[in-house]
């Protein structure tokens, strides 16, 4: 099966390597540990009024969740440099310059990636988020219109868009 871009996460090493090991603790040592905590919780007693079992179990559930997102992230994760698109149009793990309603006063700068990996050093936009979807495989120089949260269409002008080098 062939990944599309759109299914693929772009991570820095140091990313997933960070991702990794948080994975493995919560696989490993935190299970551990939250089950140590039910299982005292459960000794105090009724479970029905037993607040800190509650909240174990809330924990646990968190826990599990985030193991399974890591899981698949993980799966889909290409580590280094995403691909300069070869046309020459803005995909996921590129750094893209916009101009709001074609005001070059009015620019922002922001890698184009999952938020959650993003760096502390540049802004960054999810591919699936209105501005993220609008401007995917516009080419420098052209409008892209996307849907803002009151309904209402805003128009950029891609100034540049290059591969994130991290």
């Amino acid at each position: 099966m062939t990944q599309t871009s759109e299914d693929v996460t772009w991570l820095t090493q140091e990313a997933y390597t960070k991702l990794k090991d948080e994975l493995e603790y919560l696989s490993g040592p935190a299970r551990a540990e939250i089950t140590v905590k039910i299982a005292a919780a459960r000794e105090e007693g009724d479970l029905r009024e037993n607040g800190g079992y509650h909240a174990a179990k809330e924990e646990q559930g968190k826990q599990e969740l985030r193991i399974r997102q890591l899981t698949q992230l993980l799966e889909k994760a290409k580590v280094g440099q995403a691909p300069a698109s070869a046309d020459g149009a803005v995909a996921p793990g590129m750094v893209v310059t916009i101009a709001f309603d074609g005001d070059e006063d009015d620019t922002t700068t922001f890698l184009l990636a999952s938020r959650e990996y993003a760096s502390s050093d540049i802004e960054t936009y999810s591919p699936q988020s209105p501005l993220g979807s609008g401007v995917i495989g516009h080419k420098v120089g052209e409008v892209a219109q996307y849907e803002l949260p009151n309904g209402k269409k805003a128009s950029v002008t891609i100034l540049k868009a290059e591969p994130y080098d991290g």
